[in-house]
């Protein structure tokens, strides 16, 4: 059986919004869509992988179409191939994609380069015959575990946003079946965010935990008051305090504050993944790591630093990935992973679960679609298929 890589296609698509987090709007975000077309058939039909890049970091169609394509198309398709000749090996496809570039300065090149990666899984779960999760417990020796917990993430700052709007937001999300929401801080006054704060503690009460999120806003003074601050509330974690390549910021606060803390989403490599378990005073009995293979070179990558995390003492079960999309929910499902983020009713088509997929008690069960199992949610496959079938 013949198995080659024919075509890698990107389109940008916008994903805007008017919302805001604490350091930027999302009024002009956009994403990769790539396709991955191989000369596979199954079932009569072509087998095409696709990947996007998650949302906080734009689309990389420049990168995409000038260094990482043309990488994977100018290699002898021979090379790309597994040991049986009969799939793709994605460490390989890497490999191609990474030959010439130099270690560190991630930058946007590690969402270009993650992009494509998860397409090309999803092509080789498709030629597998398998959803990926199930493929990647199996490589791995592992029992895939196809319940996986999901949080509501949202909260934005919004124009005429008020309090009653935050308030009916959190509810909603108890409403769909989450037990976890989380919502975002520093882009008001601390004043004015206590007040958010406790207006959703007493909106969810006992039925769900709040998580914060900073989105890296804070210098040191500002997450210390915070954390004096939030420190009288049980929150599920507060998120992301300072610029994320400050390590020492990071560690510092642990003596401020007490409860669980999380960070993670924006280091984009397995050696800033080391970094941060070596100088940022993580905690690994209750703090959570945020690491999105879609923004860090892909799933090849993600791979490599739970082993460094495994050789720290850390277990995968403390990564819930930022991102909101079915690639981190199947490394979730396949390697153990603590669970994911979601973003109900944001940033769509590229979020949220496969059509008839409910989330119950805070968790969503995966369904048996080959690949990533794009095909299952109709709004995301219509811009794929026309993209490349």
């Amino acid at each position: 059986m013949s198995v080659r890589i024919v075509d890698v296609r990107e389109i940008t698509k916008p994903i805007s919004s008017p919302i805001r987090n604490a350091y930027i709007d999302f009024t002009k975000m956009t994403t990769s869509l790539v396709a991955v077309v191989t000369d596979v058939v199954r079932d009569g039909k072509r087998v095409v992988g696709y990947g996007f890049n998650s949302n906080g970091r734009y689309g990389q169609g420049g990168l995409i179409r000038e260094r990482f394509a043309s990488r994977i198309l100018e290699a002898d398709p021979k090379a790309l191939l597994n040991a049986a000749g009969d799939n793709l090996d994605p460490d390989k496809v890497w490999a191609a994609m990474m030959t010439n570039e130099k270690p560190g300065g991630h930058g946007e090149r590690s969402v270009a380069v993650g992009t494509i990666d998860m397409a090309v899984w999803d092509a080789v779960a498709k030629i597998a015959g398998k959803p990926l999760f199930r493929l990647l417990a199996e490589r791995h020796g592992v029992s895939a575990n196809p319940r996986v917990f999901v949080y509501a993430a949202g909260g934005y700052y919004y124009p005429g946003k008020d309090l009653s709007m935050l308030r009916g937001e959190m509810r909603g999300y108890l409403d769909r079946g989450y037990n976890v929401v989380k919502m975002k801080i520093g882009g008001a006054s601390i004043e004015d965010d206590r007040t958010r704060i406790e207006a959703v503690l007493k909106e969810i009460g006992k039925d769900a935990q709040l998580a914060v999120d900073a989105n890296g806003r804070f210098d040191l003074e500002t997450g210390i008051a915070y954390a004096k601050m939030l420190r009288d509330y049980p929150l599920f974690w507060y998120e992301e305090v300072g610029d994320p390549l400050d390590y020492a910021l990071q560690a510092a606060l642990a003596e401020f504050y007490p409860g669980p803390m999380a960070t993670g989403e924006n280091l984009f490599s397995h050696q800033d993944a080391r970094n941060l378990i070596r100088y940022g005073g993580m905690r690994p009995d209750r703090d959570w790591l945020q690491f999105d293979c879609a923004l860090s070179y892909g799933l090849c990558e993600y791979q490599r630093t739970l082993e460094v995390l495994k050789t720290y003492g850390w277990s995968p079960s403390r990564c819930i990935p930022h991102g909101g999309h079915q690639m981190s929910l199947n490394i979730a499902a396949g390697l153990g992973l603590g669970g994911n983020e979601s973003y109900p009713d944001l940033f769509q088509p590229y979020g949220g679960f496969p059509d008839g997929v409910c989330v119950e008690n805070g968790h969503i069960t995966m369904p048996d679609l080959p690949g990533i199992g794009f095909e299952g949610k109709s709004d995301l496959y219509k811009e794929m298929k026309a993209l490349a079938e």
